[in-house]
């Protein structure tokens, strides 16, 4: 059969997809489990209907000056905002965009870097419409109208906020540190003999190697060490998967962090030939 070259943007859909429908992620939304108030469906629905904020990304070069990596970053969360499941990929869509646009790690790693206070302004405005709150210590509330004009006041660009918000959030620190999980997250794909359950193996040893801060701010530290460590007893095999996500369904932990990084590494992995049908 003659294999069909896919474009950066289709390939993003596809990680979104597999990420959701992989085999037991736990604590997530996965193929055997929704939340009360968000359904894989949900989380499907977002992969189509983010195609254009993709399509754009994927032609990068050819956008105007006014359509940076911000205004694509404002335009995926405005698409897929348009369902009742709420926020689904907003960290997601703070790595694909520079991948999909850089067409990888490397030219990602050139673009943030040039990512403007425009930038910045879009991601604050995206970042408020998905109704999350900020740490109550965070200085620059996107709740606040005067957010946009302190990023001004302090010309601080995207690259300037992603490193501002990194020391405490790991999608973020992806920008700092040339998206490393993203490309171990793909090394463990594409080196994985998991077969189908690649994607759930995947997300195990990445949370099994880092704490998850979406877990962190929303439950505490203690909390956050809990889920690593029982990650890491999943891989050892002293417990299940089905075990630890039934325990973290039970205590209200989602590792959300980690799964947006995995569709990120899902992508990578794509972009770099692997087959995740094979």
């Amino acid at each position: 059969m003659t294999k069909v070259k896919r474009n950066p943007a289709e390939l993003a859909q596809i990680a979104m997809m597999l990420e959701v429908c992989a085999e037991t992620k736990p604590g997530n939304v996965d193929r055997y489990h929704d939340y009360e108030d968000t359904w894989l469906e949900h989380f499907l629905a977002s992969a189509i209907l983010v195609k254009p904020a993709f399509e754009k990304a994927a032609n990068y070069s050819l956008l105007g000056e006014n359509e940076g990596i911000g205004s694509l970053i404002y335009d995926s969360v405005s698409l897929t905002n348009t369902h009742s499941g709420g926020n689904t990929h907003f960290g997601a869509f703070i790595l694909l965009i520079p991948l999909i646009a850089g067409k990888g790690i490397e030219g990602a790693k050139k673009l943030i870097k040039k990512t403007t206070v425009e930038d910045a302004v879009l991601f604050y405005e995206a970042f408020g419409l998905t109704q999350v709150r900020m740490n109550d210590s965070d200085e620059m509330d996107v709740n606040d109208p005067s957010a946009t004009d302190m990023l001004r006041e302090k010309n601080m660009t995207l690259y300037d906020v992603m490193e501002y918000s990194s020391k405490c959030d790991m999608v973020c620190r992806e920008w700092i540190s040339g998206f490393e999980l993203t490309r171990r997250a793909a090394d463990y794909l594409i080196n994985s003999n998991c077969g189908k359950e690649a994607v759930s193996c995947a997300f195990i040893k990445l949370l099994s190697s880092e704490e998850d801060t979406f877990v962190r701010k929303k439950l505490g530290p203690d909390v956050s060490v809990w889920t690593k460590d029982m990650a890491g007893r999943v891989l050892s095999g002293e417990i299940s998967a089905e075990e630890f996500d039934s325990q973290c369904l039970q205590k209200g932990i989602n590792p959300g962090s980690t799964a947006d990084i995995i569709i990120a590494g899902i992508f990578i992995a794509l972009m770099e030939g692997w087959e995740w049908d094979s």
